[in-house]
């Protein structure tokens, strides 16, 4: 609850049994300044401002702000006498001090107006609403005249040079357009058609404090001995209540119900309803300051303010009996409401007393009281009473008179202490004991059933009638049946949600309702069942039900008072709204419900009664409007790490820090407890929060980003509002958060990522040429080997086989064997020859591949005359640059093998190999338009044949990328592809100059590239 302390205000009403307002009070202790308070107000966004001599306060429902002006002579803003919204939003406040008479606050900025609208400072004696919602002033700068405001123009309404100079206390305008203005000590005067008219018929004093215009061109005027009215031809005292005669009326407003609120300055707040009938609004009679301002605010709550503070007074929908009202109830009472409106109560202490339209009687025949009434029934004025120790009592009503019968244990009641009583449609009476099981009570004689005939327990708590005739008994035990002589009872394996039931209620549809000790349950398809998604409040100890002509369930629990839509209760489907707690802030004075059967009812016009813990509450749904007034949310703060920021313009939030908060409100002043928020925070919550009652929501750890943080409220009774509240932050990034700092760290990343890469490279460069090293020296030292040893060998063979053969007559039989001895020595000496050959080949001094290549034709076809038939071309592409000598060998032995099989088993006609030579790589391309190769073949190769597999070892060895695609009689194309880290001894070289050239500009018809063709 908002700081203060509430209480009930009574008024005695003709028209009702009793009106009682909540009235709760803002003081000192509560924040809000001593001193006077002169004027009150409420601006579009629901905020209520309060003028005092302390200065200008605005209340959000919980908290005051003092609102303090933007220089150092506004500052303090003391002595507010008057405050008025515009249609604007804005606020108008009205100054006593000399030299600033007139402010407007809006958007958060105080400023001066007098000079805008063409009046000096010192000048506004008095202002009010006018009757199309704008503002009157009335000016004393200069000549006397009255000023409209419309929208943001202003004119002149008035201007009396004959009107007096008395001091001017009040100002109003009337639906016709006439302005009325009240003086200090000349009275009441009337401006209409340029005329200036004084108004003294009537008129109780000269000293006219406040003017209300209302309805159809009529006026109140209070002054400082009465009240009179304007009834649109004249003034009089006729609807004026004379308990107002003599009355001091400082502050005065009407009400959305056309009461006239009256504040005094020795009678403290009166009223005066539509009938002329004034009643006075003391509290407690405690209130001794004068009530010096009077507003009623967009949601109905009356606001008065005095010396001591600030008061809201709201109309309860409860009316509350206890002992001040002077009924004798002290806590667990049953209550019952006859046929004609009377009241029976019974106190716990004993006896029973009655009240109606005002009156109250005890009932003392029949010893009631000396005994105690346990609970109460009846129709057709007939009254049945269930005694703790007396057994069961008739009572009857009539005109002047009440006669009671007992009836006991000697008239065939089974027990004397009869705790629950019930009337069936057909008269017959039914009387559950503590212990002696249920009495039946039809055509003068009892008839009784005790556990041995069906019951779950011979305790009875409660006891109830459906539509179809059967009779219901709840007991600590269970719940149990009779219908047509059958009795069926029910347990917590039946569906109730507790054993132990307290109350029973058949609804106007036919469904049975249950509260038990574990919450409420209803009975459907014959078993009972717990309401889906039932609030907590309904899962406790519930002690009283009823329902109201509105189809609401009204429930009593052991901490609630409650208000249910049932139709939902029944779907399962609840939200805020469904179900709406009444507490001390509604006008209740206890909100404990009591055990004793039938706690909760409803009598015949409609009104629900509780018998609760601190009296007997009675409340009329009829009365109960739904707070149309929806709360208006606000963002009213934002902090980070515990300091406010400000929120005026652009917010930005340093990056940092860890803690961000948002506080919020919801304004709606009625009982601003109940109002309920949801929020999120766009970029980084996925959807709006559960409905909370706190006002700040906390973020920690929120990333650089641009950030919206919205907000919706409910009122009290669970509407929430169409709008919302916003507002942006932005989260600036700390240095190692933003664009640059992060791009620079991408971008160290990526030349670290690039460096380690060129250092593998290299790496691996320098352990291939180391490779290709070690196996040049080796290449080189076998074909030493070979040559120095084998061939010469072979060849010193050779040598003596020929000198032997030659030896050997013609027609010796050797002589053919050494021949062809000789032939196979002269082809080993041949291929040892052409291996020693590939084995040198890099020592040669040339590294130009494509002259190495040229040379191929010759080397394979001898024959000149077979030559000139094939067509053989070597193409270079690009600049040649000079190969790692193994390397070279590598690709040329490739070359070579691919060019074997084009000119030997190809029968290819044309044969071309292009070397292209490219700062990424080198690319060795060999084509031939001969037979092709089989692509089961170029797969797996021929067996006993290793050309292909020994090119593709080869081309693996160096990390180069060798593809062979060919079709039968369409030609082979054989590809070998080497990086350039790989293949070139100057790479880093090639590849900067590679660059510089393709910058440089080009001649038309120039080629970027060196592309040269050698044939063959």
């Amino acid at each position: 609850m908002a700081a203060g302390f509430a209480r009930t205000a009574r008024a005695i009403d003709p028209n009702r049994t009793m009106s009682q307002y909540v009235r709760q009070h803002w003081g000192a202790e509560s924040g809000f300044p001593k001193g006077p308070v002169y004027s009150i107000d409420q601006t579009k966004d629901g905020y209520l401002w309060v003028g005092t001599e302390k200065g200008l306060f605005r209340f959000d429902g919980t908290s005051f702000q003092q609102m303090q002006a933007g220089n150092a002579e506004q500052r303090a803003l003391n002595h507010v006498l008057g405050l008025l919204p515009d249609a604007d939003g804005g606020l108008w406040i009205r100054l006593r001090h000399p030299t600033h008479t007139l402010l407007r606050y809006g958007e958060g900025v105080f400023r001066e107006t007098a000079g805008e609208v063409g009046f000096s400072r010192g000048s506004v004696a008095a202002m009010a609403r006018s009757r199309d919602g704008g503002l009157v002033f009335w000016l004393l700068a200069g000549e006397p005249r009255a000023l409209l405001m419309h929208g943001t123009t202003f004119e002149t309404a008035a201007a009396p040079k004959d009107f007096s100079r008395s001091a001017v206390l009040s100002i109003a305008q009337t639906s016709n357009g006439d302005i009325w203005v009240g003086t200090r000590d000349a009275g009441l005067f009337r401006l209409a058609g340029g005329r200036t008219f004084a108004v003294t018929e009537e008129l109780p004093d000269p000293k006219v404090n406040a003017l209300v215009a209302f309805g159809n061109n009529e006026l109140w005027v209070g002054t400082d001995s009465g009240i009179a009215r304007w009834n649109g031809t004249k003034l009089t005292r006729a609807g004026v209540p004379r308990s107002l005669d003599g009355v001091q009326a400082l502050a005065m407003a009407v009400d959305r119900d056309s009461n006239l609120w009256v504040g005094t300055n020795s009678q403290g707040l009166l009223r005066v309803n539509g009938h002329g009938v004034a009643s006075k609004i003391d509290g407690n009679g405690d209130l001794r300051d004068a009530v010096t301002a009077v507003f009623e605010d967009r949601e109905g709550n009356l606001w008065t303010g005095s010396a001591a503070g600030l008061e809201r007074l709201r109309d309860s929908p409860f009316v509350t009996y206890s002992q001040p009202e002077g009924l004798a109830v002290d806590g667990s009472n049953p209550v019952f409401v006859d046929s004609g409106s009377r009241i029976w109560v019974a106190p716990v202490s004993g006896g029973l007393f009655w009240m109606k339209d005002g009156n109250r009687s005890a009932v003392l025949s029949n010893e009631l009281n000396r005994d105690v009434i346990y609970s109460l029934a009846g129709r057709n004025g007939e009254v049945w009473l269930g005694r703790q120790h007396g057994g069961l009592t008739q009572l009857r009503t009539g005109p002047a008179s009440i006669t009671a019968r007992t009836y006991t244990g000697a008239d065939g009641l089974s027990q004397n202490s009869v705790y629950s009583v019930y009337q069936s449609a057909d008269g017959t009476v039914w009387a559950g004991t503590l212990s002696g099981g249920v009495s039946k009570l039809s055509g003068g004689r009892f008839t009784t059933f005790k556990m041995a005939d069906g019951l779950v327990s011979n305790t009875i708590t409660a006891m109830t009638e459906t539509t179809d005739g059967t009779m219901w008994f709840a007991t600590p035990a269970g719940l149990s049946s009779l219908s047509r002589g059958a009795w069926q009872s029910y347990t917590a394996k039946d569906g109730l949600p507790s054993e132990d039931v307290n109350c029973l209620l058949p609804d106007s549809t036919g469904v049975l309702w249950a509260g038990t000790a574990g919450g409420l349950a209803f009975r459907e398809s014959r078993r009972f069942q717990v309401p889906a998604g039932a609030f907590p409040s309904l899962r406790e100890s519930v002690l009283g039900i009823a329902e109201d002509r509105f189809g609401s369930l009204w429930i009593a629990t052991a901490t609630h008072v409650l208000r249910v839509n049932r139709e939902r209760l029944l779907r399962g489907n609840t939200t805020d709204g469904d179900i709406r707690e009444y507490g001390l802030a509604d006008g209740l004075r206890g909100v404990e419900g009591v055990k004793r059967s039938q706690s909760v009812v409803t009598d015949p016009a409609g009104r629900v009664w509780f018998s609760l813990n601190r009296g007997i509450s009675m409340v009329d749904p009829g009365r109960l409007k739904s707070n149309a007034a929806p709360a208006i949310p606000h963002v009213q703060s934002v902090m980070a790490d515990g300091n406010p920021v400000p929120i005026s313009g652009k917010i930005h939030i340093s990056g940092g820090h860890q803690r961000i908060t948002f506080g919020y409100a919801g304004l709606s002043l009625s009982v601003p407890d109940r109002v309920r928020f949801r929020y999120r925070l766009d970029g980084f919550d996925h959807g709006w929060s559960e409905p909370v009652s706190t006002r700040e929501a906390v973020y920690t750890n929120l990333s650089p980003a641009a950030y919206r943080f919205r907000v919706i409220a409910s009122n009290p009774d669970g509407v929430w509002s169409g709008t919302e509240a916003s507002i942006g932050i932005e989260v600036d990034p700390l240095f190692w958060q933003t664009w640059w700092f992060r791009t620079c760290m991408l971008m160290g990343g990526v030349a670290g990522c690039v460096a380690l890469y060129r250092f593998r490279l290299h790496q691996m460069a320098r352990q291939l040429n180391v490779r290709f090293e070690e196996r040049f020296a080796e290449r080189t030292r076998i074909a030493q080997e070979l040559h120095d040893t084998l061939l010469q060998g072979f060849l010193s063979a050779s040598m003596q086989v020929h000198v032997a053969a030659n030896r050997l007559p013609e027609d010796s039989q050797a002589k053919p064997a050494l021949t062809r001895a000789m032939h196979l020595m002269k082809q080993v000496i041949d291929e040892g020859r052409n291996a020693v050959r590939g084995l040198r080949s890099s020592s040669t001094a040339s590294l130009d591949l494509e002259h190495a290549f040229a040379r191929i034709k010759e080397e394979l076809i001898p024959d000149e005359h077979l030559r000139e038939k094939i067509e053989f071309r070597v193409i270079v592409d690009g600049q040649p640059r000079p190969l790692h000598p193994l390397l070279r060998d590598e690709v040329y032995k490739i070359g070579r093998e691919a060019l074997i099989n084009a000119f030997r088993h190809a029968r290819a006609k044309s044969i071309e190999i292009e070397l292209a030579y490219s700062p990424r790589r080198l690319r060795m391309v060999i084509r031939d338009d001969g037979s092709g190769i089989d692509p089961e073949l170029l797969g797996a190769g021929r067996e006993g044949h290793w050309g292909l597999s020994g090119m593709r070892e080869r081309a693996d060895r160096i990390g180069s990328r060798l593809h062979v695609s060919s079709s039968v009689g369409g030609g082979t194309e054989v590809e070998l592809s080497v990086p350039s880290h790989v293949a070139f001894q100057d790479h880093r070289k090639s590849r900067l100059a590679w660059l510089v050239r393709l910058r440089q500009p080009q001649t038309p018809g120039q080629e970027p590239t060196n592309r040269t063709g050698v044939t063959k």
